[in-house]
């Protein structure tokens, strides 16, 4: 095993155990419905924190992804793998979690903004480029609702962050739903370039069904009524998705490529925590707390 792969398992394994743990409290205040919705940010840290340590573990060679115009690239790829792990450590202690998912969402959009608009002209009819695009934007999105989950309640900022980014998300979800559609012998949740092994039976049929659960998803986050069971559904199926799909692919093809398959667990993963986590709604305690903690990190800060 390389020291990247062991790296990003090692992360992501300590992520995924400690989140739930910690998220116990959290877990025992909400009803059966909501319970998986608590989860999203565990699951969002599991991901993210995978992403930090293949940051860290492959600089030299996810550097040259660093736009030409940026000096130092390798200090930018580092840059990135802190801020990620950052990001994952505030969702795991579910401290200062409103701040942490306001600069990930930026962070997402910088990556938006820097690297895939400008090749926007030479890749305008490319699946795979919109495809990549579009993703980078909804784990955005993703983030924008939790942080405006830990405004207090009626606060405009949160309101409006809330429905950009259920908004956005519900057009990636129901675009990726089409593309399942339209390309079913793709791998399934996010349609990448990659076909679907001849072993895994019935490919079309996994593909219409996460279809329909996308689409069916993405509808349901525009309705006040119908998000937090449209993101709570939708986020299972990824989940699955994650479990089993991707799971056995990565037992697979562990020995040849376990990088490439990790970062295709990790990826689905990150979508299916990015659709719970726009199931977020106000929470009242959690809210007051993280103002509470915004006003003493402002108190700390200040001369």
């Amino acid at each position: 095993m390389t020291v990247e792969a062991a790296g990003m398992i090692a992360a992501g394994v300590s992520a995924l155990i400690a989140g739930p743990i910690l998220a116990r409290p959290r877990l025992a205040a909400t009803d059966a419905s909501g319970k998986l919705i608590v989860l999203g940010p565990a699951f969002e840290a599991a991901a993210i924190a995978a992403f930090s340590a293949e940051h860290f573990t492959a600089a030299r060679a996810l550097a040259p992804i660093v736009p030409h115009w940026l000096p130092a690239p390798l200090f930018w790829t580092y840059f990135v793998g802190a801020c990620l792990f950052a990001a994952a450590l505030s969702f795991v202690a579910f401290r200062c979690v409103r701040s942490a998912a306001a600069w990930l969402a930026l962070l997402f959009l910088i990556i938006v903004a820097t690297l895939d608009l400008p090749n926007l002209p030479a890749n305008l009819h490319s699946r795979i480029f919109w495809t990549l695009t579009v993703r980078e934007t909804a784990f955005a999105s993703g983030a924008m609702v939790l942080s405006a989950s830990l405004w207090p309640r009626g606060a405009a900022i949160g309101s409006a962050l809330a429905r950009i980014g259920r908004t956005l998300l519900a057009g990636i979800m129901i675009f990726y739903a089409f593309e399942h559609f339209l390309f079913p012998h793709f791998v399934i949740g996010v349609p990448l370039a990659r076909l679907t092994p001849a072993w895994i039976p019935a490919p079309v049929l996994w593909a219409d069904l996460v279809g329909i659960a996308l689409l069916l998803g993405g509808i349901g986050l525009l309705f006040r009524a119908t998000t937090r069971v449209a993101a709570a559904g939708t986020g299972l199926v990824l989940l699955l998705v994650t479990a089993f799909f991707y799971g056995p692919l990565l037992v697979a093809e562990f020995h040849s490529n376990p990088v490439e398959g990790l970062n295709y667990v990790f990826d689905t993963l990150l979508f299916a925590a990015t659709v719970l986590l726009a199931g977020s709604s106000p929470d009242p305690e959690a809210s007051r707390r993280a103002v509470e903690e915004q006003a003493e990190y402002t108190a700390v800060s200040l001369p």
